[in-house]
């Protein structure tokens, strides 16, 4: 029988961003959740290299603790790993804004990142964890202050470390993205007479566009278009905003004679 995080996927997709359900996530998980409060961040602490390394781990847990670990991955690239619709374990003894029963309060995000400053965190990873965890706050109908680290929730307070980034900060920007007018990216301007993409754009533009980053030529500029056009951003030292402007179609054109 399917657990109540049924929902999970179509969540995130409505928000924009690339899914990929594990197989038998439906049915995953240590009994159901109870009532969802919020969300609980944390990282994996993984190997230094690899998109999300660490999720055969997170989906069947360690010799000292049994999995799923969290009810989500979150990849270098962005991408959203979806393990189990029920019951993670991967609270522990904690509290926050009241409420102590991590486990079945809070759905889990391990997002993979070594936690250290030599590994530092991609943007289009982190536009993602912010993205996601505003969506399904979104979805249970609380607000930011309903997100919480793994480093704020865990008793003793200094017990834990994760995630490695500013969670006060992490926070003000899932509320700006919870009021719905989240401020536009500022697309890169120049003499290219290429028009600017971003997502919802089609046409021959967007083809040429999928072609350079070898992905299907569709003409549609969707979340996965954005995804991989935030990747290259972020790789070539350009604002990873998901916008082709004329900085990024140079860099294109370099890359991709």
């Amino acid at each position: 029988m399917a657990f109540a995080l049924t929902w999970l996927p179509e969540v995130l997709k409505a928000a924009g961003l690339k899914v990929e359900v594990q197989p038998g996530w439906e049915t995953r998980g240590l009994g159901d959740m109870g009532i969802v409060r919020g969300v609980m961040c944390h990282h994996t602490a993984g190997p230094a290299t690899g998109n999300m390394p660490c999720l055969g781990v997170i989906t069947n847990g360690r010799p000292d603790l049994r999995g799923p670990l969290s009810q989500l991955g979150l990849g270098r690239d962005g991408t959203y790993y979806v393990i189990a619709a029920g019951k993670a374990q991967h609270a522990g003894k904690g509290k926050w804004q009241g409420v102590t029963t991590g486990n079945t309060s809070f759905i889990g995000i391990e997002a993979e990142n070594r936690g250290i400053p030599a590994d530092p965190w991609p943007e289009v990873q982190m536009d993602a964890y912010r993205r996601g965890v505003a969506a399904i706050l979104g979805k249970i109908g609380v607000g930011a202050i309903m997100c919480c680290g793994h480093k704020e929730y865990a008793l003793p307070l200094g017990r834990k470390s994760d995630p490695s980034f500013d969670m006060v900060d992490f926070r003000a920007k899932v509320a700006v993205l919870l009021t719905g007018v989240a401020p536009a990216p500022s697309p890169d301007v120049g003499d290219d007479a290429r028009p600017i993409l971003r997502r919802g754009a089609k046409g021959a533009a967007v083809k040429q566009l999928q072609a350079k980053l070898g992905l299907p030529a569709d003409g549609i500029f969707g979340p996965n278009t954005e995804a991989k056009v935030r990747a290259f951003q972020q790789a070539q030292g350009l604002t990873a905003d998901g916008v082709v402007g004329a900085k990024s179609w140079t860099a294109l054109d370099a890359a991709f004679p």
